[in-house]
């Protein structure tokens, strides 16, 4: 594969940095630290010399502390902040990858070129230059800026990124289960090809086990591709390292087990593949999927793709005796189906089947494969945006079409709080995704679950305990009023199973603990009772505020909450759309999606409000702290803040916008001097803390050099103002 393969959408000119004088010396602030020195000076065409007098010369720490893990387990993070930066082939030397690892990752990294934007900025080669007199006072000025702000020895981590790792441990039981089962997202598992690189980074470490186990989790899932654990017959070429990945998933199932938990695969399948496949195998061939590179999977024309599924699932399971199960999604983002995306009916042979039948077809060759190898697995059918027609509301009946043609040991799993109607702040819908500012079930999965009951199948219920997008920047929202809440409303509906997380929402603790405890049994375990009152009532004050979030799934995807301040203001629009959480950029109208701006604004302002009367009570409390008290009370001050910042700054985007369209200099400036502050505030809390802005699928949403970098940029828009 050539550079010039990889994907470049309309490629539109990058954003603008003015904040630097030279682009060589952004790509050092971005990366420094990052990527070691001798790398960016290959990057760079200079010396190493040249690097680090460069760095020296903006304030930057030298000699760098650099960590490795950034390239290794950061390497997402590591594209997005070159993303406006530097071209394909820079980035590859960087991360030292081919064509084929990048083409790989945009496509299946949980849809990493739609948090992209689908599209590479048009960027040119940038190499080190000597700088102009000119230059060099500005890069002066950068640096006497940074000097008012951080201290030389504030310029460290504390608490080193992906450090949270090495700190897992088992943790006292709290009680009782109070569900069959449960699974949930590996903190430590991303996406894509999870079974290759688990020699690298290893997606069930045996310390996560350890604490997942001790806190009731019975299972945990990652994602995988069937045709790279066993090779499609007559292209076994698009298969390379099938032995690999069935030995690592052996070593992890058995891993597990000392523990008591079982490995669920994440499924989409048959996963649209290279379009070279599709050449060979025009058989398979279904609709052209331009935004993925790839075509369905027509699995009406030939009994092959079908016949494939039962194959595969057949000696994966009959190779990896222990494994738990699948759960399996077949309308998904991802490409799969003919009718995964709703236009079966484009497709000449799909066109005459029942979209239910093309649904359940898959689902039934794949549970019929996997239980002739393992009877005691289990097949769960995630119903995640099942439907007929694009226009159709009312799902429920089509659902329960699907599911009557499916066997009755199939689980049947559904978002709890999918189709909920709200009402928020006079913005009416139907709720689309999961939230945990709005509690489900709602009527339509209370519906399909009421018949999953009468024809004898079992219920999986997905929420999210931990987090959610309304913010998954920290691991835990510290809501378990509402976590407590929605538990309740699933055990009086019959719920056999729970699916506890999407990719994020993983981490070991926080909320999860609701899963055998009741907010106030976990307070009095961890709290003197005076105390534990005082949590408490901050709880409260953090899940009633939380009710206030303007939920739409527009907004979750790209509105500022999960990267915070580090998101750059900008004097003039930028003109770029906000992408799912990828880039936010200054995109109001997509961040705003139903609400009128003016609403959208009042209701983040009720969520900081809220949330400051909780901090508040939380600080009140603070002299009563008992020694053997003081870590799980910082933790959950820490965390809180670390939220508020997020909630905090998105008002205050918003309210720069909002200041921009209507020209109010003196809004702006206002507004540009309190996100400096906050950044300057989440950067304290991010060097003690490496779990704040980690999330699984994404890695970082920001480093400290991007917390500085905003600090830097806000300094230098309050001098042209």
């Amino acid at each position: 594969m050539n550079i010039t393969d990889l994907p470049a959408g309309s490629a539109p000119a990058p954003i603008p940095l003015p904040h630097f004088p030279t682009r060589f010396q952004t790509v050092l602030w971005r990366n420094w630290e990052l990527v070691t020195p001798e790398k960016l000076a290959e990057i760079l065409h200079c010396t190493v010399q040249n690097v680090l007098d460069a760095a020296t010369e903006l304030g930057l720490p030298t000699p760098p502390v650099v960590h490795p893990k950034w390239v290794t387990h950061g390497y997402l993070t590591l594209i997005r902040n070159n993303w406006h930066l530097l071209p394909y082939r820079q980035i590859l030397q960087m991360l030292d990858w081919t064509p084929e690892k990048m083409a790989y990752t945009l496509k299946e990294e949980d849809f990493f070129w739609h948090k992209l934007g689908q599209l590479k900025p048009a960027c040119d080669d940038v190499s080190y230059t000597p700088l102009t007199p000119e230059q060099a006072a500005a890069t002066r000025h950068i640096r006497e800026i940074m000097s008012r702000h951080f201290r030389q020895e504030e310029l460290q981590y504390l608490d080193q990124p992906f450090a949270f790792a090495d700190r897992f441990a088992p943790q006292a039981s709290t009680g009782e289960d109070r569900f069959e089962f449960n699974y949930i997202h590996s903190y430590a598992a991303s996406c894509g090809d999870v079974l290759g690189n688990a020699d690298l980074l290893d997606p069930v470490p045996e310390n996560l086990l350890a604490q997942y186990a001790s806190m009731g989790i019975r299972g945990v899932w990652f994602h995988a591709l069937l045709y790279l654990l066993i090779p499609i017959p007559g292209a076994e070429e698009f298969s390379t390292g099938t032995e690999k990945r069935m030995a690592q998933l052996k070593k992890l199932v058995d891993r597990a087990q000392k523990y008591g938990i079982k490995i669920y695969l994440y499924l989409n399948e048959p996963r649209g593949m290279p379009l070279a496949f599709y050449e060979k195998m025009p058989h398979w061939a279904g609709l052209d999927q331009p935004d993925q590179l790839t075509k369905t999977n027509c699995t009406t024309r030939t009994g092959e793709p079908l016949a494939y599924l039962e194959h595969a699932m057949y000696e994966v399971f009959r190779q990896v005796p222990g494994l738990g199960g699948a759960f399996c999604i077949t309308m998904s983002e991802n490409t799969t189906n003919c009718h995964c995306r709703l236009q079966s009916r484009q497709c000449p042979s799909c066109s005459k089947v029942p979209p239910e039948k093309i649904i359940a077809g898959v689902i039934t060759a794949m549970e019929k494969g996997m239980h002739r190898a393992a009877p005691d697995a289990r097949m769960i059918a995630y119903d995640w945006a099942w439907k007929e027609k694009e226009e159709d509301t009312d799902t429920v009946e089509f659902r329960t079409r699907v599911m009557d043609l499916l066997p009755e040991s199939v689980y049947i799993c559904s978002v709890s709080e999918w189709g909920l109607h709200t009402r928020i702040a006079g913005v009416e819908q139907d709720l689309v995704d999961y939230s945990i500012s709005q509690i489900g079930p709602s009527p339509a999965s209370a519906a399909v679950w009421k018949h999953a009951r009468q024809t004898g199948r079992k219920i999986v219920a997905k929420m999210q305990l931990n987090n959610s997008w309304e913010l998954s920047a920290v691991p835990y929202m510290p809501v378990p009023y509402l976590v407590e809440e929605h538990l309740n409303r699933l055990k009086n509906a019959g719920v056999s199973g729970i699916m506890a997380s999407w990719t994020l929402g993983g981490f070991p603790d926080g909320n999860l603990k609701l899963l055998a405890a009741t907010p106030e049994e976990l307070a009095n375990a961890q709290y003197h009772p005076e105390l534990a009152e005082k949590v408490c009532c901050a709880w409260k004050q953090f899940s009633e505020a939380f009710r206030n979030f303007p939920f739409h799934v527009n907004v979750l995807y790209v509105a500022p909450m999960n990267y915070g301040p580090m998101n750059l203001l900008h004097l003039k629009p930028t003109g770029y759309h906000a992408t799912m959480v990828g880039f936010p950029y200054d995109d109001l109208e997509s961040w705003r999606s139903l609400y009128p701006q003016e609403i959208f604004l009042d209701q983040m302002e009720k969520i900081t409000a809220g949330w400051r009367d909780g901090m508040q009570t939380l600080a009140d409390a603070s002299g009563m702290v008992r020694p053997e008290e003081e870590a799980a009370f910082r933790d959950l001050q820490k965390i809180a803040g670390a939220a508020y910042c997020h909630f905090q700054t998105t008002v205050q985007q918003i309210r720069f916008v909002m200041a921009r369209q209507r020209g109010d200099r003196k809004e702006m400036q206002e507004m540009i001097r309190q996100e400096r502050d906050i950044a300057r505030e989440l950067y304290g809390i991010v060097r003690q803390d490496s779990r704040i802005g980690f999330e699984a699928s994404n890695h970082y949403y920001y480093s400290l050099n991007d917390l500085r970098e905003k600090v830097l940029s806000c300094e230098l828009m309050l001098e042209k103002e």
